[in-house]
C-alpha cells in the first residue's frame, strides 16, 4: 500500500512527466495580457516625455503661450527653431565639435581597447596577468577628481580637445568584455593562421575582428554615446565658449544662463520662443543616439552576454 502511494502517477501507457517549475509553464491569457499592459505602460512612460519635447520644439510661440509651457498636442507646426539653430553660430559650432570629439575619441578608444583586450586574451603574452590585475584595480580605486585635474593641467591640456578624450579614453569594463569574447574564439583557428605565417596584427585584423563584429559594434556604441553625452570634462577643462560641445551649450540654454549669439535677439523680439529653442537643442542631442541604436540593437544580446560569460 505504501509503495503504491509513493509510486508516481502513471499516464496512459507510460510514466507521467514530472511537474515543471512555475516559470517554465506556458503563461495564461491573463498573464500575457498583464505582461502586455506592463510593457505598454513602460513604453508610454518613455515615449511620452520624448513626444512632449519634440512637439514643443516644433511649436510656434503662440502655441507655447496658449499651452502655458510644454505642448502635448501639436496645433501650429513650425521649424523656425531648427532653422535658427542650424543657420550658424554657437549651436552649429558646438554640434560640429561634439561630432568631431565623438568620431576621434571613439576611434582612439576602440583602437586601444581592442589591442589591449587581444593582448590580455593570449595567455602567453608578456606580463598579461599583472596588467590585467592592474586594470581590475582601477575599477575599484581611483585617484579622484582633484589629482586628475592637476594631471591634465600639468600636461598642458587645458583648453584643448585632448582633455575631453584622454581622461576618459579607456573603460576597463569594455576591455574585459572584449577580452572575454576574444578568448571564446577557437585557439586552433589562430594556431592554423600562425602556421601559415600570419603575425599577431594580421590575425587580429583578418580573423579575430571579423568574428567579433557583434561585440565590437556594441562597445563602439558605448564609447560613442559616452563621448557624445559627456559634458563634465568640458565644464572643467574648457574656458573658451567657442570650444564647448553641444551638451554644454544645451545646459546653458536649459538653465537660461546665456543665449547663443543671434538667438538671443530673436527671442527678445518675440520671433522665437526660448522654450522651443531649448527643446530643439535637446532633440539635436538625442537624435544621433536614437538613429544609431536600432542598427546595433541586434548585436546587444550576442555581444554583451557572450563577451561577459566567456572568460
Amino acid at each position: 500500500m505504501t509503495a503504491a502511494i509513493d509510486e508516481p502517477a502513471r499516464g496512459p501507457g507510460r510514466w507521467a512527466a514530472p511537474p515543471r517549475p512555475v516559470w517554465e509553464e506556458k503563461p495564461s491569457r491573463a498573464g500575457l495580457a498583464g505582461k502586455g499592459l506592463v510593457l505598454l505602460l513602460a513604453c508610454l512612460a518613455i515615449l511620452f516625455p520624448l513626444w512632449i519635447v519634440v512637439v514643443t520644439s516644433l511649436s510656434s510661440r503662440k502655441s507655447i503661450d496658449e499651452a502655458g509651457g510644454l505642448v502635448m498636442i501639436p496645433t501650429d507646426i513650425t521649424f523656425v527653431a531648427y532653422q535658427e539653430l542650424l543657420s550658424g553660430g554657437q549651436v552649429t559650432r558646438a554640434a560640429l565639435v561634439s561630432i568631431g570629439i565623438t568620431l576621434v575619441g571613439t576611434l582612439f578608444s576602440m583602437a586601444v581597447s581592442v589591442l589591449c583586450a587581444y593582448g590580455l586574451s593570449r595567455s602567453g603574452s608578456l606580463g598579461h596577468r599583472w596588467i590585467l590585475m592592474t586594470l581590475l584595480a582601477t575599477m575599484f580605486f581611483s585617484a579622484g577628481l582633484i589629482p586628475t585635474y592637476l594631471l591634465v593641467q600639468s600636461l598642458g591640456l587645458m583648453d584643448s580637445y585632448l582633455a575631453l578624450i584622454l581622461p576618459s579614453a579607456i573603460s576597463v569594463f569594455n576591455i574585459l568584455v572584449l577580452r572575454g569574447f576574444f578568448m571564446g574564439i577557437s585557439q586552433e583557428l589562430i594556431d592554423s593562421a600562425r602556421i601559415d605565417g600570419a603575425g599577431d596584427l594580421r590575425i587580429l585584423w583578418q580573423i579575430v575582428l571579423p568574428l567579433s563584429r557583434a561585440v565590437v559594434a556594441v562597445i563602439t556604441l558605448f564609447y560613442a554615446v559616452g563621448y557624445w553625452s559627456a559634458w563634465f570634462n568640458a565644464s572643467l577643462y574648457l574656458n573658451d565658449q567657442d570650444m564647448l560641445p553641444l551638451q554644454n551649450v544645451m545646459i546653458q540654454l536649459v538653465q537660461k544662463q546665456e543665449a547663443p549669439v543671434g538667438l538671443g535677439q530673436a527671442i527678445k523680439t518675440g520671433e522665437l520662443s526660448g522654450l522651443a529653442v531649448q527643446m530643439a537643442v535637446m532633440v539635436m542631442a538625442l537624435l544621433p543616439v536614437a538613429v544609431l541604436s536600432p542598427f546595433v540593437q541586434r548585436h546587444f544580446k550576442k555581444g554583451m552576454l557572450t563577451g561577459a560569460v566567456k572568460g
